[in-house]
């Protein structure tokens, strides 16, 4: 098992309105189709058969990185926790029951629980960070009028500030967003991984996005040189 060797990207997803409901209905059959293969590879895997958890680990440890990135906004400790991860979805995979939901969806809440653990650990040996902190400073991306040749140096420290508040937000406020903003998880999908009812998970969202708007706004309209 290597779950250090990760995908940077996943793909985007393409919308074509012309065949929207073609596209529905393609989608639909691809869905079944990838549980019935992912249901296989899990039963090979358990049969002993190496390749079949390689491909697993091929498919899902990428944005099971990124989902521990996300969430402690540290490369290092989200690799470690990755492997970690993975190591336990291994060892509980003949848990896995196929009638309970999708692969990935089991997959991510075992992490999600994994994480979870990992911050409580960490609770005590570091201060905890507070949207509300004047302290807590976060990086100010520069006015992309002033470094037009810079602009993908203004994106990335962009993405950098999101992470520094992203952080910030409390676990319960942290993972929902990432699941539904950053991973693309349908609320029900969410409501499975967090075991909560589906309109907890859109509270927690909702919520989630207003700490972000509050503490991001005022150092983008810095950055722009005051537009909103």
């Amino acid at each position: 098992m290597n779950a250090a060797t990760i995908a940077a990207r996943r793909p985007l997803p393409v919308w074509d309105g012309k065949a929207a409901r073609l596209g529905g209905s393609l989608a639909t059959a691809g869905k079944v189709a990838e549980k019935v293969e992912e249901r296989q590879l899990v039963q090979r895997c358990l049969g002993g058969d190496a390749r079949a958890w390689e491909e697993i680990v091929r498919r899902h440890s990428p944005r099971l990185y990124h989902l521990c990135l996300r969430f402690t906004g540290n490369a290092a400790e989200a690799e470690d926790l990755a492997q970690d991860a993975m190591l336990r979805i291994y060892r509980a995979l003949a848990s896995y029951d196929p009638g309970q939901g999708a692969l990935v969806t089991w997959m991510t809440a075992l992490t999600r629980n994994l994480l979870i653990d990992h911050y409580r650990r960490s609770r005590n040996q570091r201060r905890t960070d507070s949207l509300d902190d004047p302290g807590a400073a976060l990086p100010i991306p520069a006015e992309p009028q002033r470094r037009q040749p810079d602009a993908g140096v203004w994106r990335r420290e962009l993405h950098e500030a999101v992470q520094a508040a992203l952080v910030r937000l409390s676990p319960e406020l942290r993972e929902a967003v990432i699941l539904r903003d950053l991973e693309d998880f349908d609320y029900k999908e969410i409501a499975a991984v967090l075991h909560i009812p589906e309109g907890t998970v859109k509270s927690r969202i909702n919520r989630g996005r207003i700490e972000l708007a509050r503490w991001l706004a005022p150092r983008l309209r810095h950055s722009m040189g005051g537009t909103p």
